[in-house]
């Protein structure tokens, strides 16, 4: 990714954002990471095709985040409430919150995400990719939750809402 630096200003532009894709043609857009904000935050931009899932139930440990449904509608459990948002709305998630999101039922949806504070995450969004793909299994990251402060969570609340 080519990403400028103005001063202590982070520049990234629309076309220069890497891009990986996901299943259903539902991708992420990495547009900064922990190392290019000096651990201040990450962020990415998700689109979820119609109904598609965004995050299983998990939880940070460290780290807030934050969802801006740009447009679209999204659904999201949070703890033990689901909840659904609409284009415009806004989501924080506290650490230690387990929480799950994706496209509402029927819908498309477009997420603006911001972590805070930021870690190293673009190595497990790129894992993800490799997953949908086919190129990995989702057990292959479990090893890897400490590292990505994803801490993976069962909950048959939001398997059974998905499953619909």
């Amino acid at each position: 990714m080519s990403t400028r630096s103005l001063g202590n200003a982070l520049v990234v532009p629309a076309d220069e954002a890497e891009v990986v894709g996901l299943a259903g043609g539902s991708a992420f857009r990495l547009l900064a990471d922990g190392s290019a904000t000096d651990g201040a935050l990450g962020v990415n931009r998700l689109c979820l095709d119609t109904g598609a899932d965004g995050a299983r139930p998990h939880y940070h440990a460290r780290s807030y985040e934050m969802f801006h449904v740009l447009d679209g509608t999204a659904s999201f459990l949070l703890g033990e409430r689901l909840v659904t948002v609409d284009g415009g709305g806004l989501v924080m998630v506290p650490p230690g919150l387990p929480h799950a999101f994706g496209a509402a039922p029927g819908a498309t949806t477009d997420l603006l995400v911001v972590a805070a504070p930021g870690v190293e995450r673009f190595g497990y969004f790129r894992r993800l990719g490799r997953i949908a793909r086919g190129e990995e299994t989702f057990e292959d990251l479990l090893p890897e939750q400490e590292r990505y402060d994803v801490h993976f969570v069962d909950d048959t609340l939001w398997r059974s809402v998905r499953a619909r």
